[in-house]
């Protein structure tokens, strides 16, 4: 069983809002991993909690935070907000600088669904001295193309081969990337990969792309 530094609810305080995340940090970690999840998801998505445990045996630390705030949540509207989640982010990579704890670790983001539109906007606001690896999961990163060709940070698109729509719109994202990028497909999959072994294939993709840039 791993050793943990810190494993705990954290409040993220950042301009009059607090946001809950669950802290994750292995002993010796060699990065932090933030995850955007997508609309109508929290810091409480399986499929997001299962990566994140993936990457904490491979000795990253992760962040999975509530992007609203309860209230904010009712609101279909916010939900939908991405300039509001892509501040939200910003201010996170802030405050992790400003965190005794977390302020030597290299940054990366894991962006699920529409989340992935706001980590790639937060990559291109914070820059490459401080996001230093995106990774989209069946994501729509179309929803950030007037900034894609200013993310600097290596971005790896992971989409699923039966996620036809999806498909076309990280290609046409990818073909705007101007960074160090690859576009994974994983075959069999659908959007959300609750297929057997799909979201495992997603979770190792990601762990290889953080070791190498992290």
């Amino acid at each position: 069983m791993a050793n943990y530094t810190f494993n705990d609810t954290v409040q993220i305080n950042i301009h009059q809002v607090a946001l809950t995340g669950d802290l994750i940090v292995p002993e010796s970690a060699t990065g932090l991993i933030v995850f955007s999840h997508g609309s109508g998801s929290s810091r409480l998505s399986e499929r997001n909690r299962f990566v994140a445990e993936q990457l904490q045996q491979a000795g990253f630390a992760t962040l999975l935070f509530d992007l609203l705030t309860p209230e904010e949540d009712q609101d279909q509207a916010k939900r939908f907000d991405i300039p509001l989640i892509t501040q939200r982010l910003v201010d996170t990579g802030y405050w992790i600088q400003e965190n005794l704890l977390l302020n030597e670790l290299a940054i990366g983001i894991f962006g699920a669904s529409t989340g992935a539109a706001s980590a790639l906007r937060a990559a291109a606001a914070l820059g490459p001295d401080v996001i230093k690896a995106v990774v989209s999961r069946g994501g729509r990163p179309d929803l950030a193309d007037e900034v894609l060709p200013e993310v600097k940070a290596p971005t790896l698109l992971i989409v699923g081969g039966n996620d036809e729509p999806v498909i076309g719109m990280n290609q046409q994202a990818y073909d705007r990337l101007q960074c160090e990028k690859s576009m994974e497909i994983v075959p069999g999959a659908t959007h959300l990969f609750e297929e057997p072994g799909t979201l495992e294939k997603v979770a190792q993709l990601a762990t290889d792309w953080f070791k190498k840039y992290l």
